[in-house]
């Protein structure tokens, strides 16, 4: 294992020391439970407030999206482990500023479990808590069982209008509603070339060929639906697009936003290259892309790989997604 780490036992502690020194003025921690983040200027009162957690090894998701026009605040686990129902309760009540909490998160068994717990909790407290589980990847359960379906990329997106609509005065209903229907037209795909290594495991996730890819492998190295022969970057945007297209009919005419994700070690050069393919073949069908995003949003550790999402838009949706935003990882004027 090569890593530029000290105790592996002390590895997310040490980094979220690091983003709390290195982003002071924008987060902090709340009732000195140091894996509760939240925004510095937190609650901000007449607000609906947004709240997200997971596993480390996912940056920028899940915590380096807490600031201004994205989430109130977030619930740090191990890496990728869920946080606790306490650490949660800690952030729900810390971000709470009198108009509700939405709790928004990838749609894995942890999670659920202890978010659930902590919405219970939450009520003890008089806080009202909604919640939106996001299940966008399209190879994780087939078509007809979307609720079964992980959460990866289309996180960030969920953030990014959430976000906008609580910023914009909505009520809970409304950001909930707003959400919903930007995750009911937002799918996912990716694939893997090469695995990540947790550092406490010391080993890599899951083995693969030097000559091999696995198509539809999820972002905790979860099995996915094949694996052959690497392929040209071409032929492999081909079959994410495809699959994505099949699974949720775009018509000509229709609006999208696209998120070209790297995994953790794919070059931006090589996303950009995808990006050009998908652009093409979206134009043939008569698809237009609205705003496109290019980089890193949903990572996994140092896996090597990408994915593919397609958000539809209408022009409520349209207005949110261009609203301004302001967090550690992520920044729109």
């Amino acid at each position: 294992m090569k890593k530029i780490i000290n105790n592996p036992d002390n590895f997310v502690m040490e980094m979220l020391e690091g983003i709390l020194l290195a982003h002071s003025k924008e987060v902090k921690i709340a009732n000195d439970d140091k894996r509760a983040l939240v925004r510095y200027d937190r609650p901000v009162k007449g607000k609906v407030a947004i709240a997200t957690g997971g596993g480390s090894g996912h940056l920028p998701i899940f915590l380096g999206y807490v600031g201004k026009g994205m989430i109130d605040g977030c619930a740090v686990g191990n890496v990728f482990a869920s946080p606790s129902a306490t650490t949660m309760l800690n952030v729900t009540k810390a971000i709470d500023g009198g108009e509700g909490v939405l709790y928004i998160y990838g749609n894995y068994s942890g999670d659920v479990m202890n978010f659930d717990m902590a919405a219970e909790m939450s009520e003890f407290e008089d806080i009202r808590v909604e919640t939106v589980l996001v299940a966008d990847d399209v190879a994780s359960a087939p078509k007809g069982s979307e609720t079964k379906r992980r959460g990866v990329a289309g996180l960030f997106y969920a953030y990014k209008i959430a976000g906008a609509a609580a910023s914009e005065g909505k009520s809970l209903e409304d950001v909930k509603r707003v959400t919903e229907k930007a995750l009911s037209g937002t799918r996912t795909m990716g694939m893997a070339i090469s695995p990540c290594i947790i550092p406490s495991a010391g080993k890599p996730t899951f083995t693969i060929g030097e000559d091999e890819m696995e198509i539809g492998m999820g972002i905790h190295g979860e099995p996915g639906i094949k694996r052959e022969k690497l392929k040209t970057a071409d032929e492999i945007t081909e079959e994410l697009v495809n699959r994505i297209l099949e699974d949720l009919p775009y018509e000509n005419g229709d609006e999208v936003s696209v998120l070209i994700n790297g995994l953790g070690s794919t070059p931006k050069e090589e996303l950009y290259i995808v990006y050009r393919k998908v652009h093409l073949m979206l134009e043939e069908k008569g698809i237009k892309i609205y705003r496109p995003y290019v980089g890193e949003y949903a990572t996994s550790m140092e896996m090597g790989g990408m994915s593919i999402t397609l958000m539809k838009l209408d022009e409520e949706l349209k207005d949110f997604l261009d609203k301004q935003a302001d967090t550690p990882f992520f920044q729109q004027v």
